[in-house]
């Protein structure tokens, strides 16, 4: 019994006392800035191509935000309509599908203009699309399956109204 009159007193303080504490301040989550784009761009710059006899109406994605954005959120693309994006150097590239609505074709190309590689894009897929070349300048993405139904295979060669893809695009110097 002399235990339990120290006992029952002390968990009675311990207790009472508790309930008086502040509990700990717990930070704020951080504030995170996205950079990630929230809406459709409006329409680019166009330019046409010209994939052996077909001719395309091509939006020019040149900027960081314009490449970042792509067709993000968009809903339609019209059949005889692409984007291409342009690389500062040859490289392996690398495409996905966040944000995208609309299932899309990509067709990988060197500096020369020449198609190395054709690769479907399904809708919202977020797994990245490589290239197996390493050697890619340009980047081109139509409606999903535009290269199939117009013949279009590796190997053409894509001309521009102003030339070739490395005279369109020298970079400045």
């Amino acid at each position: 019994m002399p235990f339990s009159k120290f006992l029952v007193p002390l968990l009675t303080g311990l207790v009472w006392t508790a309930g008086c504490t502040k509990p700990p301040a717990v930070a704020p989550p951080p504030t995170v800035l996205s950079t990630e784009p929230t809406q459709a761009q409006p329409r680019l710059a166009t330019l046409k191509l010209w994939l052996g006899p077909e001719e395309l109406i091509t939006e020019l994605a040149l900027t960081e935000e314009q490449e970042r954005t792509g067709m993000m959120f968009r809903t339609n693309m019209p059949e005889n309509e692409a984007m291409i994006f342009v690389f500062p150097f040859p490289q392996r590239a690398s495409f996905w599908m966040k944000n995208c609505p609309l299932p899309l074709s990509v067709a990988y190309i060197d500096s020369e203009g020449v198609i190395q590689e054709i690769h479907p894009l399904q809708s919202y897929d977020t797994n990245a699309v490589l290239s197996a070349a390493e050697n890619i300048r340009y980047a081109l993405e139509t409606p999903q399956g535009w290269f199939d139904r117009h013949h279009i295979r590796e190997g053409v060669t894509i001309r521009t109204e102003r030339g070739t893809l490395s005279q369109t695009f020298k970079p400045a110097q």
